[in-house]
C-alpha cells in the first residue's frame, strides 16, 4: 500500500499555502493566526496544504484534496495527532521546505448490494466489514482467485493500509506494518469460527473479495474510511497504486519512524 520516500526536493520553496481548520475553536483560531502572518491560497493556487486538527480531520482533508496532488503538511490541534506534526507558527516556510513526505498509496473498495448497486471508495486506513444486526456475520474470503476461509463468522473484517495498521487495524489485535514492507495486513473482528485464526499478512499486489454469506438474515455493512455502503453481499479491495498521497513530516518524525516505534508502546 505505502512506500517511504522524501518530499520535496531539497530547498525546495512553498510559497504558496493553503490553510485547512477543523471546525473546533482551538484550530480555528490557530488558522487565523497563521494566515495573518503568511498569507492564505486557495487549494486549486496552492504548493501545499497545511492541516490544522487532529488525525481524523487529516483523513478527510486528505480525501478532500486526493485529486489535487497536493502535499499536506498536518499540525496538532486535536487529540491523537499520529499523523500530524507539532504545532508552532513560527518558521512555517522552512519547516515545510525541510520536511519529508510518506508517498501512500489507498486501497479501493468495491462494494456490491443486495440490490446490485455497485459503489466504489477509497480508503487511507482500511477497509472494514462490520455486522449490522445482533447475529455474527458470515463472511468468504478469497485472495487472488483462490478461497482462503470458506466461512469466517465474525463481528467483521478488514484490510487496513500500512499507514492504517496502527488505528482500528491494531485496536482488532492485528499486526502494525511498517510502510515499506509492502504487505496489507487483513484481520478478523472479534471472531467465533475459526475463534483462534488471527488473521495473515497479504503483498500489496493482493485482490482480496469478502463473499457475505446469509445477507438477508445476517447483513453486513463495508465501511472504507468515512464511506459506508449497507446490505452488502460482495466487496472486493485492492491497493490503487495509480493514486499517490504524499504527507509531509519534519525530520526525524517520520511516518515510518512513528509506525516502529509504536510497537514499542507498553
Amino acid at each position: 500500500m505505502t512506500e517511504a520516500a522524501t518530499g520535496a526536493p531539497p530547498g525546495q520553496r512553498f510559497s504558496r499555502i493553503a490553510f485547512a481548520a477543523s471546525p473546533t475553536p482551538l484550530a480555528q483560531g490557530a488558522r487565523g493566526r497563521l494566515i495573518d502572518r503568511y498569507r492564505d491560497s486557495s487549494a486549486d493556487e496552492a504548493d501545499v496544504i497545511v492541516c490544522l486538527g487532529g488525525d481524523g480531520f487529516m483523513l478527510e482533508t486528505l480525501h478532500r484534496n486526493l485529486w489535487r496532488g497536493l502535499p499536506v503538511y498536518g499540525m496538532n490541534c486535536g487529540s491523537v495527532g499520529f499523523l500530524m506534526n507539532e504545532y508552532s507558527e513560527d518558521d512555517l516556510p522552512g519547516r515545510l521546505a525541510r520536511a519529508q513526505a510518506a508517498v501512500l498509496h489507498p486501497l479501493r473498495m468495491s462494494a456490491v448490494t443486495a440490490t446490485g448497486r455497485v459503489e466504489e471508495a477509497l480508503a487511507l486506513n482500511e477497509v472494514s466489514l462490520l455486522r449490522q444486526l445482533r447475529q455474527a456475520a458470515k463472511i468468504r474470503i478469497t485472495v487472488d482467485g483462490r478461497v482462503r476461509l470458506p466461512e469466517l463468522i465474525c463481528d467483521g473484517v478488514l484490510v487496513s493500509t500500512p499507514a492504517g495498521s496502527t488505528a482500528y487495524n491494531l485496536s482488532a489485535h492485528g499486526p502494525i506494518v511498517p510502510l515499506s514492507a509492502n504487505l496489507l495486513p487483513l484481520t478478523p473482528i472479534s471472531a467465533f469460527r475459526p475463534r483462534r485464526w488471527r488473521g495473515a499478512l497479504l503483498p500489496s499486489s493482493a485482490d482480496v473479495l469478502f463473499e457475505v454469506l446469509e445477507a438477508d438474515k445476517r447483513p453486513v455493512a463495508a465501511v472504507a474510511d468515512f464511506t459506508e455502503v449497507r446490505d452488502v453481499v460482495s466487496v472486493a479491495v485492492s491497493e490503487d497504486r495509480d493514486i499517490r498521497v504524499r504527507v509531509l513530516f519534519d525530520p526525524d518524525q517520520g511516518l515510518s519512524e512513528r509506525i516502529i516505534a509504536e510497537q514499542f508502546v507498553a
